[in-house]
């Protein structure tokens, strides 16, 4: 029948959900074009002779949910004069001005109403001289919704090759953060992890090659385990900062010690000297953990080198003529590059027979 084409309040909310799923990061960012008009599809004259309880228990419902602060938006009523029915009040479309009056329908109002809050407090803490971004939910300029419009198509910035690097860059340079892909831990992160990300983000920004280790940032509350749970929305944004500032590409990379300007704990090396002769001229030692630097100044000159990807393999090596023991360095292996004793010496790999072993050693 053509009258189940008719939208309730029910069957428009599961539509908003999926139109929430789908899209409500990007309207943290500012995209979408407002208003949106739903049609509800109203019944004609055929349609509700045939069903005349099932069209009054729909306006009814609409009756409603119009009165329901739940629900908000605007319904648009429409008159239709039938010859046999005579003059009729429908409910026609529904127009929702902003994401948050969808958040409302979908049940996500709370949520919604926090990421706001959170994503503007950081976009003035990352981008205090750029240009503000329009008010979100805000209806564009010549974006009035068409009745005949089931669902609003959204505005989504396209990239134009064309504009070359230069404006590009300036481009970037006046963007406000996105902060959309974030959404989620904006939304439900506990207020003090937020204070510690804006104070982070703050002290960071303020001091943008302090040379400290983490656990010597003067932060209330901030540790090693705070900034490794948060580590990812908390390099993006130094990322989209940095951007900000330079309009360069050099702030593309995601380390977070070279992004902060943070020290980093020196790379340990453990090696083991197989050889009695090369242990004594390092006093004896034979089982040695150091940093890179310091592996570098020993001063031996083995014949051989064994790089092993187990701990216990390296331990389980007796004494060998000639050799030392590099153990369980997996993929970190380009600091060997940084020993000169280890030039032009013989080298044996001893890994896992599977893709990760042959990937090391390539």
């Amino acid at each position: 029948m053509a009258g189940l084409r008719r939208l309730d309040p029910s069957a428009v909310a599961a539509l908003l959900r999926r139109r929430w799923n789908g899209h409500h990061r990007r309207w943290l960012d500012g995209d979408g074009t407002w208003p949106l008009s739903i049609l509800l599809h109203p019944p004609t004259e055929r349609d509700t002779t045939r069903d005349l309880a099932g069209v009054r228990d729909w306006i009814e419902g609409w009756v409603a949910a119009e009165a329901d602060p739940e629900r908000p938006g605007e319904l648009v009523w429409t008159e239709r004069q039938w010859p046999g029915l005579g003059r009729q009040r429908l409910p026609e479309r529904l127009v929702l001005a902003d994401p948050a009056e969808i958040a409302a329908w979908v049940a996500e109002r709370a949520r919604w109403a926090v990421a706001c809050e959170r994503a503007a407090s950081i976009r003035a803490l990352l981008a205090p001289a750029s240009k503000p971004l329009a008010a979100i939910g805000s209806a564009s300029p010549g974006s009035q919704a068409s009745a005949s419009e089931q669902e609003r198509t959204l505005r989504v910035p396209r990239h134009d090759p064309a504009t070359g690097p230069d404006r590009d860059r300036a481009a970037s340079a006046e963007q406000p953060p996105q902060l959309g892909r974030h959404f989620t831990w904006l939304a439900e992160a506990q207020p003090a992890d937020f204070g510690r990300l804006l104070a982070v983000l703050r002290w960071l920004i303020e001091h943008p090659d302090s040379g400290l280790y983490v656990r010597q940032l003067p932060i209330p509350g901030i540790d090693t385990k705070w900034i490794g749970a948060n580590r990812g929305p908390l390099v993006d944004l130094l990322v989209q900062q940095r951007r900000v500032q330079a309009a360069e590409g050099a702030a593309r990379h995601t380390d977070l010690h070279r992004l902060a300007g943070l020290r980093r704990e020196p790379d340990l090396m453990r090696l083991r000297i197989l050889d009695p002769a090369l242990r004594a001229t390092v006093g004896g030692l034979g089982d040695i953990t150091a940093p890179v630097e310091q592996s570098a100044s020993l001063p031996i000159q083995p014949p051989r080198v064994l790089i092993v990807e187990n701990h216990q393999t390296g331990l389980a090596f007796d004494d060998l003529a000639g050799a030392v023991c590099f153990m369980a360095r997996g993929y970190a292996v380009e600091p060997f590059a940084a020993i000169p004793w280890l030039q032009g010496c013989p080298t044996h790999y001893w890994g896992d027979l599977d893709t990760h072993g042959f990937a090391i050693l390539n």
